[in-house]
């Protein structure tokens, strides 16, 4: 069985980014770690997997994208559409799913490193700091997509998650709803903070209360969301409204309404956010806040392919404006049937 650089870093006893800065001879390392690192190499015959033109010092046409969950349609969409830019622009493109777990997301982080890609774009919610830092110290080129670290210098480009936020609440209130809930992440992702910060604010400024109970955390996934919305639309009392921070976890919430006979607009109104696929092919047609997932993906590689060909070494956050689709699945609460 071939040895890997994981087999190398547990028997050197450091972490996968301390093999992958002895590789690449960046970083700072102590001599004694780096010679245990080495010496385990030697005694495991490990050999490193190199593209051969990156050897020579030649640019490898290949950019590397780490996604949190490509089962996640608002990340399959984005994944597509790097793809197809980067195609378009001439680089291969390595897609990583890392599960929202930070150990596969440095695995990867360093693996891209190794096969000597050209640059990375990031959609994750990355704990890994010491290692984005020391990618950032080597003027690695780098992207953040839908995602953001606001305390480090770094490319950016998401949308405008606050408003997006604030335009999906307000539609809810407009519509007479003053039991309003939220579904969300963990907080791990800086979308989920601006929406919620969104949320209090609409209900703030329209003199509404904000229940502690309504503010619902999930693992991003739709089973979440719909163990979630089963707990929370059986509780008293009942929200007639909730704004899905995720298209995933508003068909959660679809599911659970379902199997407590709630019907979709009737007895719950739901605004979703991404505008995927899925909220035109549920029944009924979601009322989203559509990302613009096409401009998002299309900006994010051309971004990066400047900072790859020296072009832009200025940091950017390019912040893109969100609009609300308007569907079937929110209507006035005197519509609403108790």
């Amino acid at each position: 069985m071939k040895v890997t650089i994981y087999d190398v870093a547990k028997k050197a006893g450091v972490s996968i980014s301390t093999v992958s800065r002895v590789l690449n001879n960046t970083g700072r390392i102590s001599e004694k770690t780096r010679k245990r690192v080495l010496r385990v190499m030697e005694e495991l015959h490990y050999q490193p997997s190199m593209v051969a033109s990156a050897l020579t010092g030649k640019r490898t046409r290949t950019i590397g994208l780490v996604i949190p969950d490509v089962a996640n349609p608002f990340f399959s969409e984005i994944a597509r559409k790097v793809e197809d830019r980067g195609r378009e622009q001439g680089f291969n493109v390595l897609m990583c799913n890392t599960d929202n777990n930070p150990e596969t997301e440095e695995m990867y982080l360093s693996l891209l490193r190794q096969k000597s890609v050209d640059g990375i774009i990031i959609g994750t919610t990355t704990n890994n700091y010491t290692m984005i830092k020391e990618l950032l110290e080597e003027n690695f080129p780098l992207v953040f997509i839908a995602q953001d670290i606001p305390e480090l210098a770094i490319n950016v480009v998401r949308v405008d998650d606050f408003l997006g936020g604030y335009q999906a609440v307000s539609h809810l209130v407009s519509l007479g709803h003053q039991q309003i809930a939220i579904m969300l992440g963990n907080l791990s992702r800086t979308s989920d903070k601006y929406r919620l910060q969104a949320y209090q604010q609409v209900l703030q400024e329209n003199d509404l209360k904000c229940e502690e109970s309504w503010i619902v955390y999930t693992d991003y996934s739709m089973a979440d969301g719909k163990r979630a919305a089963m707990e929370l639309l059986q509780s008293t009392p009942r929200p007639t409204a909730i704004f899905a921070c995720f298209d995933s976890l508003a068909v959660g919430i679809y599911q659970a309404a379902k199997e407590l006979g709630l019907r979709i607009p009737d007895d719950l109104s739901v605004v979703g956010f991404d505008n995927t696929i899925l909220s035109s092919i549920i029944d009924p047609p979601l009322t989203t806040v559509a990302q613009p997932i096409e401009e998002m993906g299309k900006q994010a590689v051309d971004l990066l392919i400047a900072q790859i060909e020296g072009i832009n070494h200025t940091k950017q956050r390019i912040i893109l404006p969100p609009h609300l689709v308007v569907r079937e699945s929110a209507c006035h609460i005197a519509k609403v049937k108790s």
